[in-house]
């Protein structure tokens, strides 16, 4: 395992209703030499509440980047993207689409509605780790977040 930086802890939100996603992007992690603090929502409205610090997660830290698939219940990704963009304080978050949908409309529904990136979800484990740690590396050492 590679040595983490133990600096603030660059924090990310995973919005993801599928446990064998979730599941792989814990272990994608654990291959990251940042000091990564995940946190896991399953709905577009528990996403909200985090990001908006609402109901239980008033003490809710704001991520440094957030993870969003597009097939959620309650309220899908399409909508809390949209939502997030809009919000005044939310705005600034980099946030990258990652599912499973290579749908043409999908992808330009979520850059018109300024998501970050567009990630599809490999279906091979290597694959679905390199580009998690790919991810996180840009956004975590490569850019300068506000």
């Amino acid at each position: 395992m590679k040595q983490r930086n133990e600096a603030k802890p660059f924090e990310i939100l995973l919005v993801e209703v599928n446990p064998a996603d979730v599941r792989l992007t814990m272990e994608a992690l654990k291959e990251s030499p940042r000091n990564i603090k995940l946190h896991v929502v399953e709905n577009g409205i528990e996403a909200l509440h985090f990001l908006r610090k609402e109901k239980d997660y008033r003490a809710s830290p704001t991520p440094d980047l957030i993870f969003l698939d597009l097939n959620l219940p309650k309220k899908n990704g399409r909508e809390v993207l949209a939502e997030i963009k809009e919000d005044i304080n939310l705005k600034q978050i980099p946030v990258a689409v990652l599912t499973i949908s290579s749908a043409e409309e999908d992808i330009v529904n979520a850059y018109e509605n300024h998501a970050n990136c567009y990630i599809i979800k490999p279906l091979d484990l290597d694959q679905f780790v390199k580009k998690i740690l790919n991810i996180i590396e840009f956004w975590s050492l490569s850019v300068r977040l506000p």
